[in-house]
């Protein structure tokens, strides 16, 4: 299958003191590329919101590789590498060009409007499959 995309330019008040980006702020930059694949696949948050669902993040591994700094344009690749009863585990890369500058897995869970657990239903894991990753992908270094 194939990655989503989502392109973003990093703006000024995201640096830190060393004029790299905060590394609090690609957190941010990995969820609104994930809130994007979500909208564009059919399940915005506020449809899903209106439907009495949410995806919520349990887990998170984040990897810095190097940094960005202002006004680079950076790529965010997003894939789902696993679909189970109530999870869906994510890939995530910050490129800038070809360079490798952040990596993160996450898991994330779909929950009701009382935040108990529930299944994805078999339109939305269709939905998300064509994000899917290919078997033999590997890890990010």
């Amino acid at each position: 299958m194939t990655a989503h995309r989502t392109t973003i330019r990093v703006r000024f008040y995201e640096l830190d003191p060393y004029n790299h980006v905060n590394h609090s702020v690609y957190v941010s930059y990995f969820e609104s590329a994930r809130v994007e694949l979500l909208a564009e696949a059919g399940y915005s948050l506020a449809s899903m919101r209106a439907n009495g669902r949410s995806i919520v993040v349990s887990e998170i591994q984040t990897k810095f590789h190097a940094s960005a700094e202002e006004l680079d344009e950076l790529t965010i690749e997003t894939e789902v590498l696993e679909f189970k009863r109530v999870t869906t585990t994510w890939r995530q890369r910050i490129l800038r060009g070809d360079e490798l500058i952040c990596s993160q897995d996450l898991r994330a869970a779909l929950i009701d409007e009382h935040g108990r657990p529930v299944r994805f239903d078999d339109a939305m894991l269709d939905a998300l499959s064509i994000f899917a990753a290919a078997p033999s992908d590997p890890e990010p270094t």
